[in-house]
C-alpha cells in the first residue's frame, strides 16, 4: 500500500514507531501541521456559521430535512450571502443593479433574504 499523504500533527505521541511504520508504507513521515491547523480552523469556523445563522433558528424534523436545510444554506452561503473577506462581495460576483424595484427573496424560510432588483 503506497500512501500519498497523511495529516496529522507533530505531537510526540505518534513517536518514532509510527514514524518508521510510515516509512514502511511508503511515507516520508512528515506531518503536515499547516494543513492540518487550516482543517481544523475551517471545520470550526464553518461549525460556528452554521449553527449561528441557521440551525440555532430552525427546527430539524429529521436527517432528510436536515440536510435540505444544510444544501439550502449552503447555496445561500456561497452564492448569495456577502462575505466581508472580500469586500462585501458574494463569492459568485455578480453586478451591481441600478434599475427596477427591490424585491426581497426569502431563504430558509424566511430566516435570511437576498434583496435584488425586479
Amino acid at each position: 500500500m503506497r500512501l500519498r499523504a497523511i495529516i496529522r500533527d507533530r505531537d510526540r505521541i505518534y513517536g518514532s514507531v509510527v514514524t518508521r511504520r510510515l516509512r514502511a508504507m511508503g511515507h516520508p513521515g512528515q506531518a503536515y501541521r499547516a494543513s492540518l491547523a487550516l482543517a481544523e480552523w475551517l471545520c470550526r469556523t464553518a461549525d460556528r456559521s452554521i449553527r449561528r445563522e441557521c440551525v440555532d433558528h430552525i427546527i430539524v424534523l429529521g436527517e432528510a430535512h436536515l440536510r435540505r436545510i444544510l444544501r439550502s444554506y449552503a447555496r445561500y452561503y456561497n452564492d448569495i450571502r456577502t462575505h466581508r473577506s472580500l469586500d462585501k462581495d458574494a463569492p459568485i460576483s455578480r453586478q451591481i443593479q441600478r434599475i427596477g424595484s427591490i424585491k426581497s427573496h426569502a431563504i430558509l424560510g424566511g430566516l435570511h433574504h437576498h434583496y435584488a432588483r425586479a
